[in-house]
């Protein structure tokens, strides 16, 4: 049974950081490209950052270049994405993405909730 759980959301300061990690089970962790989506009330779902299954190519999306970092431990099956200078639209539900770029098999966590506000 494939699980992705998502943890470390919640409510921060604008300027702070919070730092997400997803612990995967079920996969080979190591085949699958990892990336972190986010959806916004009344929003489309945005892909945030992307991590290839080595970690050895990131991309991000322009609205958190610069601010937020995705890494990933094939050792230990977790993809993290740390998130720094937040911003109120920051806010969204996390979520944690694994895919399979040969095979298709595409698997998605519960979300994490991420608040920023003063």
């Amino acid at each position: 049974q494939v699980q992705l759980v998502e943890s470390g959301g919640g409510l921060v300061q604008p300027g702070g950081s919070l730092r997400l990690s997803c612990a995967a089970s079920g996969i080979t962790f190591s085949s699958y490209v990892m990336r972190w989506y986010r959806q916004a009330p009344g929003k489309e779902r945005e892909l945030v950052a992307t991590i290839t299954s080595t970690g050895g190519s990131t991309t991000y999306a322009d609205s958190v270049k610069g601010r937020f970092t995705i890494s990933r431990d094939n050792a230990k099956n977790t993809v993290d994405l740390q998130m720094n200078s937040l911003k109120p639209e920051d806010t969204a539900v996390y979520y944690c993405n694994a895919l399979h770029l040969v095979l298709r098999y595409n698997y998605w966590g519960q979300g994490t909730q991420v608040t920023v506000s003063s």
